[in-house]
């Protein structure tokens, strides 16, 4: 058992754990709002990226040595992360670095989860951390990982995996997990067709959120296993984890208020109808996501920029917000913003009216304008008069309309080229 009474107890564990954020997901149900980007690397919260959460865990956790692994379309995720994050003090041990996929091991790029890990293994070597933290780096939730790393030590345990309780429908999406008393992990079944449920529950069951910690020796035995198994996929999910369930200690922690015990908000802004609904609630009067704690600070890097302006007092035209998330650089000139979150620059012009939706940075919204209940992507032009959300079938002509009637618009479906192709 270890010495938990000791109050560095555990700033001596973090200050022992490299943590490797995963971050070279496609995120392919996005569709277009990862077309030209890697998820992580993708606009939330007014002024964030994705990436942004799980980072400011780790910093406000006390681990400051982290690696990010970035693959797919990564530049504007690497240029984010060089300018938010890149200012760390090296001779203090402190860093986080870009691990971009570059055959170190072989000629192949990252092919999984694990394999991303297995390729970096002599910078884990180099490091030489106790612990290894293995996080996702496309979720959105505030988690201090400083409990989850005491009860990994004091179970003794060789990998423990964070778990929230989800309704028995929605654990298809998830590894799901059967624990004994104690939280020992007797079974764990990736995306099944008949998810098990948790302990004393029958509509629960108890799903992996994907982070992980490994005691580092442990983690290497794996992977160097799986790296030799040529009918692996070489993911943590489909193959390490159901390897060590039987011969293991592979502990389960339940992600809860440390005070109430109740489950703690967790997203997966996966699809575009879960990235507007995530993003339109923070603009509730108690949101279920607290961006103002200042207790536990979501990290960024922003331009520097002058305050939202909003202009106009007449009859005729009113520049106003009510219900709303207006950041830095915006102008809101004769026009109504209603329960809506404009990131950084946007402009919206005389008589237009924004309801519902999420415009991210430097969109320019024409005169005239009717927009509803849509996600507008970075950089549009909206031309005068344009009307989107009051007519789904109209929509689908020119832009993507989700199953919930989410309108995603995009500078292509404009024809607009932000991006040259070669």
């Amino acid at each position: 058992m270890s010495d938990n009474n000791n109050p560095r107890y555990v700033s001596r564990l973090t200050k022992d754990t490299f943590a490797l954020v995963l971050a070279g997901g496609r995120g392919s149900r996005l569709h277009e709002l990862t077309e030209w980007r890697a998820k992580p690397a993708v606009a939330f919260g007014g002024k964030f990226r994705i990436i942004d959460f799980p980072l400011s865990n780790c910093i406000n956790s006390g681990i400051r040595q982290i690696g990010v692994l970035t693959q797919y379309k990564a530049h504007s995720l690497i240029r984010h992360l060089s300018r938010a994050w890149g200012s760390f003090r090296s001779e203090l041990g402190e860093f986080v670095d870009v691990l971009p996929a570059s055959q170190r091991t072989s000629g192949d790029w990252y092919m999984g989860t694990a394999d991303a890990i297995y390729q970096n293994m002599d910078i884990i070597r180099r490091v030489n951390p106790k612990y290894v933290m293995v996080l996702s780096g496309d979720h959105i939730y505030k988690m201090d990982y400083g409990p989850m790393l005491a009860y990994h030590v004091e179970n003794n345990a060789d990998m423990t995996v964070s778990c929230l309780e989800v309704p028995l429908d929605e654990a298809r999406a998830f590894g799901v997990m059967t624990v004994e008393e104690g939280g020992r992990v007797v079974a764990f079944d990736e995306k099944p067709d008949q998810p098990k449920p948790a302990p004393g529950r029958e509509d629960l069951a108890l799903a992996s959120m994907g982070n992980y910690i490994f005691n580092t020796e442990f983690l290497f035995e794996q992977l160097i296993k799986d790296a030799d198994n040529p009918d692996s996929s070489h993911d943590f999910g489909n193959d390490i984890i159901p390897s060590i369930v039987k011969d293991s200690q592979f502990f389960a922690y339940p992600f809860r208020d440390k005070e109430t015990g109740e489950q703690v908000y967790w997203q997966d802004v996966g699809t575009v109808d879960a990235f507007w609904k995530a993003n339109i609630e923070l603009v509730d009067v108690v949101p279920p996501l607290n961006l103002y704690d200042q207790d536990w600070p979501v990290l960024t890097y922003q331009p520097q920029l002058p305050p939202a302006k909003f202009v106009f007092n007449t009859d005729e035209y009113r520049g106003s917000a009510v219900d709303s998330m207006v950041s830095g650089g915006c102008v809101v000139s004769g026009a109504e913003v209603v329960h809506s979150l404009l990131f950084s620059s946007v402009t919206v012009d005389k008589g237009s009216v924004i309801k519902d939706t999420v415009v991210l940075p430097e969109v320019t919204i024409g005169a005239n304008c009717r927009i509803s209940k849509a996600v507008i992507d970075r950089g549009c032009k909206i031309p005068d008069g344009t009307v989107i959300g009051e007519n789904n079938e109209e929509d689908r002509k020119r832009f993507r309309v989700t199953d919930k009637g989410v309108v995603l618009v995009t500078a292509d479906m404009f024809g607009q080229k932000l991006h040259v192709h070669r």
